[in-house]
């Protein structure tokens, strides 16, 4: 592929992400299928231009985003990109008077939709930009926990050893491993036996504060893919019990083969948008986790396409739906129990302002300290002292690539005291 060619691969590309609403990931990868005159070189090239543009300008078409990027990203005056633009072969249209007289203007590609930029000035204060550039630009790690009812960390390091794989210890969760590159974990046997999970050190944070202990009941309420149902599970050491929750069936049968694979017992419930099925279970849970339905802001350096789908309808939604989805939750909970709401969001909308509104309508809840909630065993020293710092005392916490290296999870915690003459 010549470099026009490539460029207006990238442009077509990135129409069809922002009209189907298809992951980049997948688009590219159905692209690269059915473009076999396009060898590595010419793929990585046009996944390479995709991700810049949706980092930086993946609001304004495609046409637009590669140009902002050939300006921004190269550096390239306007006589080479017009160059590029030839209209010859497989190459983009020539530019049009409107594009090069933009193009003079020296276009800063990289603002964020005003609301946005709102949205992470409150949460990040002045650091807001330097957080905004982690989340969109740094490089995402392959984390993966360690499932202790299968095997040692020692066995999987040893897998890993064998294979030549890179990796060191996650600095923050105890039982997690960081992997260098990229590794196809499919075959390997120490993945395929269960002994490991995919699941970003952030993730594993959110789950161990929960402090599920054996014997115990647990309710993972938003179960999804179920990744921490699967962590809850190793906390509780196959000893009690544990319910995974979702309004979707086909999440729920999803799960089902990884709970076999890891060794989990676990008690499935579809439940409805009044949440009826749980109704047995009102005031009996000694844990509850709300990893609530969100914007999923915590990982635009995975996914920077979902920069641009996100509305601040679609905000207003996701908030009145996460303070609905946290008050049924939270009748579970048993006096003396544990709540915890968690979002992978770095949005306040979601996070603070939620847990704001539930702490006014429910003082029957007291916040709990994350420091107190940090002395798990399956969080690090280190874990302990860069939460305290991050908490400053608090019973919340938010975690982001430039701050902990990991996703940006969103944690609360709350307890609801024993009742005054009750064990």
């Amino acid at each position: 592929m010549t470099p026009g060619a490539r460029l207006q691969a990238a442009i077509e590309l990135l129409d069809r992400i922002a009209s189907s609403r298809q992951p980049a990931d997948q688009a590219l990868k159905a692209w690269g299928a059915a473009s076999r005159y396009a060898g590595s070189k010419d793929r990585r090239a046009v996944a390479d231009r995709v991700y810049a543009c949706l980092r930086s300008g993946g609001g304004q078409g495609g046409r637009r985003a590669v140009l902002a990027s050939l300006a921004a990203d190269d550096r390239l005056p306007r006589d080479e990109i017009a160059a590029l633009f030839s209209g010859e072969g497989h190459a983009p249209a020539p530019l049009t008077p409107e594009e090069a007289a933009w193009l003079d203007d020296q276009p800063a590609p990289g603002a964020l939709p005003e609301f946005l930029e709102a949205q992470l000035g409150r949460g990040f204060g002045a650091e807001w930009r330097e957080e905004a550039h982690a989340l969109l630009h740094g490089r995402a790690p392959l984390d993966i926990r360690v499932n202790s009812l299968k095997a040692v960390p020692g066995a999987v390091s040893a897998a890993f050893d064998e294979m030549g794989v890179a990796y060191e210890p996650t600095p923050l969760s105890a039982t997690g491993l960081r992997l260098s590159g990229s590794v196809n974990l499919a075959p390997i046997n120490v993945f395929k036996t269960g002994a490991l999970e995919v699941q970003d050190e952030g993730s594993q944070i959110a789950t161990w504060l929960l402090g599920a202990k054996p014997g115990e009941t647990v309710v993972d309420y938003c179960a999804g893919g179920g990744g921490k149902t699967l962590a809850l599970g190793q906390a509780l050491r196959g000893r009690g019990r544990l319910i995974a929750c979702d309004l979707n069936p086909r999440r729920l049968d999803d799960i089902r083969p990884r709970l076999e694979r890891a060794g989990v017992t676990a008690q499935l419930r579809r439940v409805g948008p009044t949440g009826d099925p749980m109704t047995d279970l009102v005031a009996k849970a000694d844990r509850v986790l709300v990893d609530a339905p969100c914007s999923g802001s915590g990982t635009w350096r995975r996914r920077p396409e979902e920069v641009w789908r996100l509305t601040p309808e679609e905000l207003k939604r996701l908030h009145a739906l996460q303070i609905d989805i946290l008050e049924r939750a939270a009748a579970l909970v048993r006096p003396g129990g544990r709540l915890a709401y968690v979002t992978c969001s770095v949005l306040p909308a979601e996070n603070g302002d939620v847990v704001q509104s539930f702490a006014a309508k429910h003082p029957e809840f007291r916040p709990l300290p994350i420091t107190e909630a940090a002395k798990s065993d399956m969080l690090t020293d280190a874990a302990r002292a860069r939460l305290a710092e991050l908490a400053h005392g608090g019973h919340t916490v938010q975690l982001s690539p430039r701050r902990t290296g990991t996703d940006g999870f969103f944690i609360a915690l709350f307890e609801r005291p024993k009742v005054e003459g009750n064990a």
